[in-house]
């Protein structure tokens, strides 16, 4: 038994589904896991992704600069690639030389270079950025920020005229910024080009079928942060939401999903301190005392408004 990867094509009659399914033998056997792209995922916009109006303003505002870094952070299965392409379907048009590099391109947009890694050909990150830049490309998407070579590359592009897009692994957007200066990118330079960093997770939404209110406890409601005060005992009108559980979601009570966010967005206040190296902790200093919410604030934000569960934020994200 080896690892395998590989890809496969469904064609039904909604929707053409592609399954990217990965190997792994184990001593028991072997286990599969499938990821399942449907084309109507590359149609969503940011609204059908759960970004608020005032969220958009913030990407919008980036997007629309002639060059920068812009970073969608999160782990594997966060939505970062759908976000991504959201956001270059926005600048998408005839004006505009649109280049990615990308392992896989998991959605075709038509408009655009789209190149795909090939490790086999040599085709790296790194390698295929060094080409595209002599392509005279408007806008740049950088699949993933893997490595020191791929990292230096992309800052030097935002810093030589391009607006550049990529994703990050990171738990949140403030840890994305120390560990950009640990890969190796001076200071001085990612201050210069960094325009807004947005951490994002993927929560389930509560089933619309079986979508029911009810009155929080206690311990409940002391979890709501700065939401508690709505729900105080005196205020039995005051509600949250869950799924009772129906045919409609197979009995979960939760059908769909949406994104938590942390935006930081750049500041004067900001770069200055990324030239002095800061730690997480001085960067959460800084975020909070500008009254930018965190990840847990946001999710908790999405619960009081009826669209997912106090459980399904404290499963996701840490507070």
């Amino acid at each position: 038994m080896s690892v395998q990867d590989g890809a496969i094509r469904l064609n039904s009659d909604q929707h053409d589904i592609d399954l990217r399914v990965s190997i792994v033998p184990t001593v028991d056997g072997e286990t599969v896991v499938l990821r399942l792209l449907a084309e109507y995922v590359h149609a969503l916009t940011l609204t059908d992704l759960g970004y608020l109006p005032e969220h958009q303003k913030i990407l919008a505002a980036a997007s629309q600069k002639p060059h920068g870094l812009i970073l969608i952070a999160g782990p594997t299965g966060s939505g970062k690639t759908t976000t991504l392409y959201s956001l270059i379907k926005t600048l998408n048009g005839s004006e505009l030389n649109i280049t990615t590099i990308e392992d896989p391109v998991e959605y075709r947009i038509p408009g655009t270079n789209q190149i795909q890694v090939n490790h086999e050909t040599h085709l790296t990150f790194a390698q295929g950025l060094r080409a595209i830049v002599r392509q005279d490309p408007d806008v740049i998407l950088v699949g993933e920020i893997r490595d020191q070579e791929t990292a230096e590359i992309s800052v030097n592009a935002a810093l030589t005229g391009h607006l550049v897009f990529s994703s990050f692994h990171a738990n949140d957007a403030v840890t994305t910024i120390p560990r950009l200066i640990e890969l190796g990118v001076e200071p001085f330079l990612l201050a210069s080009t960094l325009e807004i960093v947005v951490a994002q997770r993927l929560v389930r939404k509560i089933c619309a079928e079986c979508k029911m209110s009810y009155v929080p406890d206690s311990v409940e409601i002391e979890q709501l942060g700065s939401f508690r005060t709505k729900y105080s005992a005196k205020n039995s009108s005051a509600v949250l939401y869950r799924g009772k559980g129906c045919s409609a979601c197979h009995g979960l009570g939760y059908r769909g999903r949406t994104a938590v966010l942390e935006i930081i967005p750049s500041s004067p206040e900001l770069k200055e301190l990324i030239l002095h190296h800061p730690s997480s902790n001085q960067l959460v200093a800084l975020i909070r005392s500008q009254g930018i919410p965190s990840m847990y604030e946001d999710g908790i934000a999405k619960v009081v408004a009826g669209i997912t569960t106090l459980d399904e934020i404290r499963r996701v994200i840490k507070e």
